[in-house]
Parts: C-alpha cells; structure tokens; sequence
C-alpha cells in the first residue's frame, strides 16, 4: 500500500508530540515497518508561549513561526498537515495561508464527535487551557450545532496543572485537578466531555466516574491514519 506523508507541527508540548507519534504507530496493525505511517516530525519546543501571548498579552506571536514550520515540512515532502495542540489551532488561518497541502483540523473532527455523542441540544465539557475559553474556539466550531461548550470555573487550577505536566512536576496533583475540574463539569450536567488539552492527553483516564470522555488527540489520530491510507 502506498502512504502518503504527514508533516506534524510538535513541540507544544514535547511529550504530546511523541504520544501523537505512539498513538499512530499504535494504530496501524503493521506485519512490517512499510506498513506504518510516514511522519515528517518537527519537534520545536521554541514556539512562543501560547499562554502568553493570547491570556497574559505579552510575548511573540507563535502565528509566524508556525506558518514557517509548516512551509518548511510541506518543502520536505508532507502531503498534509496536523498539529498536536488544541490551542495553537487558533492559528490555523496563518498555517493555512502559508501552505497548500491539506490541514488534518483536530479541532473540527473533536467538534463533530462530541456533537455525535450528545445527541441534540445539549453540553459537553472542555477540559482545557483557560486560553482555549479565551478566544472562543470550541464556541466557534460548535455554532449551529444545538451543543454548548462549558469550562472549568477555576481556570487557575487548570493552568497549574497544565504547567506541571509541562515541566514533569506532580502528576498526581495534576490528575487531581484534571479530576475537580472535570467532576464540577459533570456537576452542572456536561456527562460528555473532551479532553482538549495534549498536555491532560498524558493523564486522560483522569477524568470523574460516570463521565463519557475522549481525546482530541485520539480524533486527530483518526485524521492522520485516515489521509495517510488513503480512506
């Protein structure tokens, strides 16, 4: 079978990148190593702050960076695009203006599958960065669809344990936030929620009891499996 080539923008954060890359590998029933899927991997740590720039207003805009990364991975041969963070998806209009290989939107398909799961008017909890809450990009991609996104109330909780995972600290302190943050969602009706941050993807089966869960990160496995085979 021939395969085509996936260029992923990584480092945002490292270690979701690399669980992109063993997801994929994993999802690929390989007899041997042609059967996998081609990546052409850059791991750039050295995107701007996300979290700076769009919550604290101070840093560089990651937009030019990331439209240099893409045009550079379409140059080494990527027939389509994907990125392993929900919230640098805010700047997918430059990625996209930089390039002409097709972009695998994570946001889009996580979007479609929680709409399958509610099943009509309805909420699903977004268990993410408060960034992502900040521009309204779930609320965004969920108009129209009769689905209502809700967020953690205490955001700061939140980004304490994204930063823990980014910096290998406690994980247990982070899968117990992710846990609060997730049971107060239940709470207030979201049975059906969203891992959408890559950094909780490390410490995704850390949701409350009695929550329907899944990961953007799984749906964007989905994308990448599906274009590279040709489906």
């Amino acid at each position: 079978m021939s395969l085509r080539r996936v260029g992923i923008l990584g480092g945002m954060g490292p270690e979701a990148t690399v669980l992109l890359m063993r997801k994929v590998l994993d999802s690929v029933k390989a007899r041997d190593d042609a059967d996998h899927i081609p990546l052409i991997v850059d791991q750039n740590p050295q995107v701007p702050s996300r979290i700076a720039f769009l919550i604290e207003k101070r840093g560089e805009d990651p937009a030019p960076v990331l439209a240099a990364m893409a045009r550079q991975l379409q140059d080494a041969g990527a027939e389509a695009l994907a990125m392993p963070c929900n919230t640098a998806h805010h700047f997918v209009p430059s990625i996209c203006a930089a390039t002409t290989v097709p972009f695998l939107d994570m946001v889009a398909a996580a979007t479609a599958k929680a709409v399958d799961l509610v099943r009509g008017a309805g909420t699903v909890g977004i268990l993410a960065s408060p960034a992502v809450r900040k521009i309204g990009l779930f609320d965004r991609a969920f108009t129209g669809s009769g689905v209502t996104p809700l967020y953690a109330k205490d955001e700061a909780a939140t980004l304490a344990a994204i930063r823990q995972i980014k910096s290998g600290g406690d994980l247990d302190q982070a899968r117990a936030a992710l846990r609060q943050a997730s049971q107060e969602l239940l709470d207030r009706g979201a049975k059906v929620q969203m891992i959408a941050c890559t950094e909780f993807s490390l410490i995704a089966e850390a949701t409350a009891p009695g929550v329907r869960s899944f990961d953007t990160l799984d749906t964007l496995v989905g994308l990448i499996t599906a274009f590279a085979q040709g489906a």
